[in-house]
């Protein structure tokens, strides 16, 4: 019905008002992971990564291309509107059910996940895209079980925002591989594995041409290991969906002594609710979906376990591309969005129980499980109860890009080295270094990742050797670097006799940039590796564009020759 539409995209829009509210102030978001600038440069490093692995491909050469066509503020803004408001509704129309109360319930529950606040607050925007597009993509690939026409676009095109990370792509193939194989049917589902396999050749191709290479520090497997939020431990956090790595990134209401109270009340109506689903579903369905969201949930418990975890350790250090598998919770999205559909499910049996004996009562337990993930943790609300407010860039940066622009070649050493950092015109606030997203070239800044007294060494080998130059106390001049900028913040931090023999070119509050006058301009090599990467951004876009034309042209075109048709016939009529 239209009303129950219109009612399931009205609760949506008031989740993703309440959740993002501070949104409406001007300026940025600046948080951990999550970096937007006004006007992302299109560069090699951002497109393929020459020395680091491709963590941020393709999501920054998207990003990229946006922002040439409109400021990042409003790129932003779009991008984390969308994932909640497409979460909530995706999950409402992937319930079973002919209740709009139970497809609102999955909306505001899928929306309001621990999973959905935690990688929220670290910034992973990314992530949360292929979040919000599994509901839409599991859908879709049900229906292409049951031999719907047109499900095979619906698949690709709902798989292709998961793909701009690496880990939605996974989970993106992981769910088509899973629920596309349907004997009498091994046309369309090949064409749907094949189909995204490909939109995540960007990052697979870029991972391995990069001098990086594969593996990484096995340090990162206890460092991004799931925790405990309470007094239940780190696996009633990741049944509850939650066991992020960074406390910092947890809300405060995961703390609470009742939360894991909350996670076996869910628990218990997800097991009611899932014997609903396998009588709705597709014989099979219900079963390869748990098989998903079972592989989901082992892959975040793998760094939290003993014996896992020195398997693991192993994997990191040895197997390329196991790296992936180190901050493994992120893996849970295929779990939270079976757990919220099955609870759904579940309060529909126990209200229609209740309705036996008393309707009035039987909507008050509906709004009571609809409303306990908000009563659960009522800070997500208001950006996180203000951890996510809005900043304006110093002019600073404007003018340090504009030098850079003017006088373009050679690399951007960024000192002091740290890859994080925390700007007091942030309010403090820790967050990815802005600079090889704001800056006009190559940007080097330190890749090592700092978690608690942990240090996780990063993979690039051109950072390491000048960490180990600066190290022996070598001035920046014999770094083969043209650009230094400092960061005055933490000037004090920085060595005079790093910078000596390096000329002033800007001196700010915030950032003073020198030029190197031993290196002089130079070009980018663009390598045969790099076009093999752009080679596939273009079969990733001609698959979307592909499914585009299968989805929307092609029946527009069905649609007007059947006009036709009908209009020759009622002439000679």
């Amino acid at each position: 019905m239209a009303r129950d539409r219109f009612l399931l995209y009205a609760v949506a829009a008031v989740v993703t008002v309440v959740v993002l509210a501070p949104l409406v102030a001007p300026g940025y978001v600046l948080r951990y992971d999550m970096v937007f600038v006004p006007r992302q440069p299109l560069n090699w490093e951002l497109v393929a990564p020459a020395q680091g692995l491709p963590r941020a491909v393709p999501i920054d050469a998207v990003v990229s291309v946006l922002t040439q066509l409109v400021p990042g503020w409003v790129v932003q803004r779009i991008a984390l509107g969308g994932v909640i408001l497409l979460a909530a509704v995706g999950a409402g129309r992937l319930v079973p059910t002919e209740r709009i109360g139970v497809r609102l319930l999955a909306a505001v529950g899928y929306a309001w996940t621990p999973y959905l606040a935690e990688r929220l607050l670290i910034g992973q925007w990314g992530l949360l895209v292929g979040y919000a597009a599994l509901p839409w993509l599991v859908r879709a690939g049900l229906e292409l079980r049951a031999g719907r026409a047109g499900a095979v676009p619906r698949v690709l095109l709902a798989a292709a925002p998961a793909a701009i990370t690496p880990t939605g792509g996974l989970i993106a193939f992981g769910v088509v591989s899973l629920l596309a194989p349907q004997r009498g049917r091994w046309r369309e589902s090949t064409v749907a594995v094949v189909g995204v396999a490909l939109l995540n050749a960007p990052w697979v191709t870029a991972a391995l041409v990069t001098e990086a290479g594969g593996t990484s520090d096995p340090a990162g497997v206890a460092a991004f290991a799931a925790r405990g939020e309470n007094w239940a431990g780190p696996l009633a956090a990741l049944l509850g969906t939650g066991g992020i790595w960074s406390a910092q990134a947890t809300p405060a209401s995961r703390a609470l002594p009742l939360v894991p109270l909350v996670t076996l009340v869910l628990l218990a109506l997800a097991g009611a609710g899932f014997a609903l689903l396998r009588r709705r579903l597709p014989p099979g369905a219900s079963t390869r979906l748990l098989v998903l969201a079972g592989a989901g949930f082992l892959l975040a418990v793998l760094g939290a376990v003993p014996g896992t975890a020195d398997v693991l350790r192993w994997a990191v250090a040895q197997l390329p591309g196991a790296g992936l598998l180190r901050d493994g919770q992120k893996f849970l999205a295929p779990y939270a969005l079976l757990l919220v559909v099955c609870v759904a499910l579940g309060a529909e049996r126990l209200v229609t129980r209740v309705e036996r004996t008393n309707r009035e009562v039987a909507g008050v337990v509906l709004g009571g499980v609809l409303l306990l993930p908000v009563a659960a943790m009522p800070d997500l609300a208001f950006g996180g109860a203000g951890r996510l407010w809005p900043v304006s860039y110093p002019a600073d940066w404007q003018v340090v890009a504009g030098r850079l622009a003017d006088d373009p070649g050679g690399e951007v050493l960024v000192l002091p080295l740290s890859g994080y950092r925390a700007y007091p015109w942030n309010a403090g606030r820790t967050v990815l270094d802005p600079a090889p997203r704001y800056l006009p070239a190559t940007v080097l800044i330190d890749d090592t990742l700092r978690v608690g007294d942990v240090a996780v060494t990063g993979e690039n080998m051109r950072l390491r050797e000048v960490r180990h130059l600066l190290g022996a106390g070598r001035p920046a001049v014999e770094t083969g670097v043209r650009w230094v900028l400092v960061q005055q913040h933490r000037a004090d931090q920085v060595d005079p006799a790093t910078l000596t023999g390096l000329e002033v070119v800007h001196q700010g509050t915030f950032l003073a940039l020198y030029r190197n006058p031993v290196v002089p301009p130079s070009s980018v090599v663009v390598s045969p590796a790099r076009w093999a990467v752009v080679v596939a951004f273009a079969i990733a876009v001609a698959v979307v564009v592909a499914a585009m034309f299968r989805r929307y042209a092609s029946g527009l075109l069905r649609g007007n020759l059947r006009s036709e048709v009908q209009t020759l016939e009622d002439w000679h009529a």
